[in-house]
């Protein structure tokens, strides 16, 4: 028998259908790795010299409205462009095809220092009502098939601009990600004629060891497949397929989640804690999908200190994920903190 506390393991992926190597024994070794000065917060509600604060001009000349909740623009510097080819392109063994897209900034508040876990409830609320808008909209585009809500918190995570601030990147094609959740729910649908999250969070309840927080609509938790130390993933409760079928009830409890789980995360090692977010929903390629069961990640970096950063090397690049705090020991780590 495993014992998943102190044995090597691996530990399977429902979502993905990948696996992740799982070496809690290794917490034990001491750390002489590098050690850096932690980030300094920022303190100002407003930059004069910041591209998204309200009223400043940004680098392409156009200046931001003097927004007073959330603002939202097409990306200066868009990864994808409406117009681009949608041509294929095949010689022998090289295949591309063009691809197209929208690219979009949501600003989350006009406080140049405000991060979602320092705004109010009803404040996150705006962002979350935003973000509704944008899902349909940019979905209803008959070139859009797939819409990816997601913020990057932090410098270390490539934040290029320290305002609180996500993104919305629409386009054509399903990405790798959504297509193998998508594969993975289907699949579990079509055998079982049920969501595959919603009898997975039935079981996270029932063991409740990595549950983080949770209210009447959702569940935060750290999954038993995780990969990033303080990983997590907010569930609803209901089995719904996007942001756009929220009831107000859920609207608020989803803006409460989000203000809980990420002021967990600050009190971890008492910093302005960097993370990957992303909302997880189904497509928007015209088809029903009754298997998506809206969900959303959190991959933060931070491993054993507010400076001390978890990266993909080595084994993790050339054989798969691995990693050595167990999703228990974190769930039990952001589930003790008072906030």
């Amino acid at each position: 028998m495993i014992n998943l506390s102190n044995d090597p393991h691996r530990r399977y992926n429902i979502l993905t259908g990948e696996w992740v190597l799982v070496s809690p024994h290794r917490t034990k070794r001491p750390w002489q790795g590098k050690q850096e000065n932690p980030p300094q917060k920022e303190k100002a509600s407003y930059d004069p010299k910041c591209y998204l604060c309200p009223g400043n001009t940004r680098s392409n000349g156009q200046t931001n409205e003097n927004y007073s909740n959330t603002f939202i623009f097409t990306n200066d510097f868009a990864a994808l462009l409406p117009e681009g080819s949608s041509s294929d392109f095949e010689a022998g063994l090289l295949r591309a095809k063009g691809e197209r897209g929208i690219c979009r900034v949501v600003c989350f508040s006009p406080d140049h220092s405000l991060t979602l876990a320092e705004m109010e409830v009803e404040a996150i609320e705006k962002v979350v009502e935003l973000w509704q808008r944008e899902y349909a909209a940019l979905g209803a585009k008959d070139f859009i098939n797939h819409v990816q809500i997601f913020e990057n918190k932090g410098a270390i995570m490539g934040c290029s601009n320290p305002h609180p601030h996500g993104q919305i990147w629409a386009q054509h094609s399903i990405p790798n990600e959504a297509l193998k959740k998508s594969n993975q729910q289907l699949s579990y649908w079509n055998k079982n004629n049920a969501s595959l999250l919603g009898d997975y969070l039935l079981q996270e309840i029932k063991a409740g060891e990595r549950i983080i927080c949770s209210n009447e609509s959702f569940v935060a938790l750290v999954p038993f497949w995780a990969i990033w130390p303080y990983e997590a993933m907010i569930i609803p409760r209901r089995h719904f397929k996007d942001i756009t079928q929220f009831t107000n009830k859920e609207k608020t409890d989803f803006s409460s989640i989000l203000k809980n789980l990420t002021q967990r995360f600050d009190k971890i090692f008492n910093t302005s804690f960097p993370y990957s977010s992303g909302i997880h929903q189904a497509p928007t390629d015209g088809q029903l999908h009754p298997e998506w069961h809206f969900h959303t990640a959190f991959y933060p970096p931070l491993l054993r200190s507010a400076t001390v950063k978890k990266f993909m090397v080595g084994y993790e690049m050339f054989g798969e994920a691995q990693r050595d705090i167990t999703a228990e020991m974190a769930a039990k780590k952001m589930r003790d903190i008072i906030i």
